[in-house]
């Protein structure tokens, strides 16, 4: 079985100008997560223009990317788009750009060794005039980083953009992200997961999918330290899929634990299998974060 994957969000360096299309909201705070994460291990500064800022603030620290502390001194800030790209109910390549470079050239004055910027572009959906300078303020993005010092992620959800602006904008990214993916069709989703590490289940599993499963536990139980079954969006799982996962986490080594992420009626299954006798196990309904 071959794991699909464009480039990982864990690839990304300084100077990239990245494209994240993402289907689901809890794809783009994973990747975005992880997006942060790194930037902030590697003693970079971090911008997020996103709709919802302080939840967004907040599910950035319930996946471990980001404390508290490190957004009072100004190393995150999670700002709402029109705080950056718009003027009011107006967008304009050049009042984009200007806050753009103004972000870069503060990160330099004020010694960071670079900026990472995360663009939620869902703001382009609204009744806002001059969307159609998209994809200028894209091409302006790209020349504007080679050796400035900064990457950015420009987030589209390719379940509300229609094709033919997801393609306008495509060819001025460096990168097209995305998640290592182990089994995708119109029931289930398989991916990895990268804040916190381990892997995210969407949709309904039953033994069919038992190789891709398979696939994803064993990739993810290599990686050291602990590791999070992510199964929010998961509305079914047979008890056989579930004695595979929890059979998986038995195998860690008592050092590390293993996180159940489940919906109420997901966790019922686990419950029943007897998971939270296992030493190692944490099960946590989704309502209980």
């Amino acid at each position: 079985m071959t794991v699909s994957a464009e480039t990982q969000i864990t690839d990304l360096t300084i100077d990239d100008h990245a494209c994240l299309t993402y289907g689901e909201p809890e794809e783009l705070l994973d990747l975005t997560a992880a997006f942060v994460r790194d930037g902030l291990a590697e003693g970079q500064r971090i911008v997020w223009l996103a709709e919802e800022p302080e939840r967004r603030l907040a599910e950035l620290g319930r996946r471990g990317a980001v404390a508290r502390a490190a957004a009072r001194r100004g190393h995150v800030t999670v700002l709402a788009c029109q705080d950056g790209l718009l003027d009011g109910q107006a967008f304009a390549v050049e009042h984009a750009m200007r806050w753009l470079r103004d972000q870069i050239a503060s990160t330099a004055r004020e010694g960071y060794p670079g900026l990472r910027v995360a663009l939620d572009m869902s703001w382009a959906l609204r009744p806002v005039t001059g969307i159609e300078q998209l994809p200028a303020f894209e091409q302006e993005i790209a020349a504007t980083l080679a050796g400035a010092g900064a990457a950015v992620l420009c987030q589209y959800d390719r379940e509300r953009f229609d094709p033919v602006t997801l393609a306008s904008v495509s060819g001025y990214h460096t990168r097209s992200v995305a998640a290592a993916t182990y089994h995708r069709d119109a029931l289930l989703r398989i991916c990895r997961q990268y804040a916190p590490p381990g892997i995210r289940l969407a949709g309904q599993i039953d033994r069919s999918a038992e190789e891709a499963l398979g696939l994803a536990m064993s990739e993810a139980i290599r990686v050291d330290g602990d590791i999070t079954v992510n199964m929010a969006e998961l509305s079914f799982i047979d008890l056989y899929c579930a004695r595979m996962i929890i059979d998986a986490a038995r195998s860690l080594p008592p050092s590390r634990k293993a996180v159940l992420r489940c919906s109420p009626v997901v966790s019922g299954r686990f419950l029943l299998l007897g998971a939270t006798a296992v030493p190692g196990i944490t099960l946590v309904t989704t309502h209980d974060t």
